[in-house]
């Protein structure tokens, strides 16, 4: 059962037009949103802070839908609630100038996410940028860092996917309430994402995914965060939003160089170009971070039965980790066996027994399986991501090897 003072906190964050300096307002003089909640129009109109409108917003309080519906989503989809003021509200996101009042959690939020990254980029990513996610969220939750995005195409599922196959930890910002995945193609890697991270929102349980929403959670993604890194991005990409907040915030903001002749390098070289980090290996995010932050991620990495395992990526995704005697890097692009792993979905492992030797051209393993093209190439991007498909010229495809 969550506390009264929490209810009234989401009852207060549920009125359109409330924000942040209201409620603090608000607090401040009645000393609690709950007594503020119940506050008459006489107590309200002697507030000089509070704008006539605002007051009569207060003593309205025009909701979506009553509190008794939102208090029914909350535990019927298992959500935990923070409030600003409680002691288990993320101190990262704390210390940013408008933190949201109330955050639902689907998953769990833990300690450990104080030591986190943001990976953000177009949505429409090309293999290159989705590469570039991928491995180097693998490589950051291999050193204990949590992995931060937006659950949309793209970038932000490369990133997520990266964190969680490494075996790390990952939460997704949403710019809708809980009770909805955005997009409903994510639905599987959101239910992931809750079992090894977390799912988070500000906005009530029953938001729709609007336009508008989105440039408000970007400011979570980067406020949850030490630094935020953008991988592929046109000059019209959100994720610039987000890396404009991270700077505006004081975070890092670091840009992974792309393809000079494309649209969605345009972003990320204008980043570079004023002042963004350039990333080239995993170690040019660490070297930036605060020094308590590198202390404890390397603790973090001692104590890894994993700490000694990085993937190192192939010529074609431009994160490389730099090997040391202390680690011994194992090949992603080509390992020793061909044999694939045991944790493949049934399409990968359809699609994998399809490619015969040496190669096989995309359209003989469309053949071969009987599945649609569009779903083949998905599958085929992920056995290359997984080191264990590698794609030739023509569109021919070989087992790595």
């Amino acid at each position: 059962m969550l506390p009264n003072e929490t209810i009234s906190l989401i009852h207060l964050n549920m009125i359109q037009g409330v924000g942040l300096k209201t409620i603090q307002i608000l607090r401040d003089v009645f000393g609690s949103a709950a007594h503020a909640l119940q506050a008459t129009s006489d107590e309200l109109s002697k507030i000089d802070r509070l704008t006539p409108a605002m007051r009569d917003l207060l003593q309205r309080k025009p909701v979506q839908y009553p509190i008794e519906r939102e208090l029914e989503l909350i535990e019927e989809y298992g959500c935990q609630v923070l409030t600003l003021y409680d002691t288990a509200y993320p101190a990262l996101l704390k210390e940013i100038d408008t933190p949201p009042i109330v955050i639902y959690i689907r998953g769990e939020l833990t300690s450990e996410d104080s030591l986190s990254l943001a990976l953000v980029g177009s949505r429409d990513a090309k293999d290159y940028g989705r590469k570039a996610s991928y491995r180097l969220s693998y490589q950051l939750a291999q050193r204990g860092l949590t992995i931060v995005s937006g659950l949309a195409k793209g970038i932000d599922t490369a990133a997520h996917r990266g964190a969680l196959e490494s075996g790390g930890r990952t939460v997704a910002v949403m710019g809708s309430g809980l009770s909805f995945v955005y997009p409903a193609a994510n639905t599987d890697l959101a239910e992931k994402i809750t079992a090894s991270g977390a799912l988070i929102s500000e906005f009530p349980m029953e938001t729709t995914p609007k336009p508008n929403n989105f440039p408000r959670r970007n400011r979570i993604i980067s406020g949850l965060t030490l630094g935020t890194v953008v991988v592929e991005a046109s000059n019209r990409s959100g994720a610039l939003i987000t890396a404009r907040l991270a700077g505006e915030q004081g975070r890092e903001v670091f840009a992974v160089p792309g393809e000079i002749f494309s649209e969605l390098s345009t972003g990320t070289h204008r980043l570079i170009n004023n002042g963004a980090k350039l990333v080239n290996t995993v170690d040019d995010l660490l070297n930036e971070l605060p020094r308590y932050a590198v202390s404890q991620i390397q603790s973090a990495a001692s104590a890894s039965p994993m700490s000694n395992v990085e993937t190192q990526p192939s010529p074609e995704a431009p994160v490389v980790e730099k090997r040391t005697a202390a680690q011994p890097s194992i090949e992603v692009e080509q390992p020793s066996q061909v044999t694939p792993p045991p944790d493949l979905t049934p399409d990968e492992k359809t699609v994998f027994d399809a490619i015969e030797d040496p190669s096989s051209h995309i359209d003989t393993i469309v053949r071969a399986t009987q599945l649609p093209i569009g779903q083949v190439s998905s599958v085929l991007l992920m056995l290359e991501l997984k080191g264990i498909v590698q794609q030739l010229p023509g569109k021919q495809f070989t087992k790595s090897g």
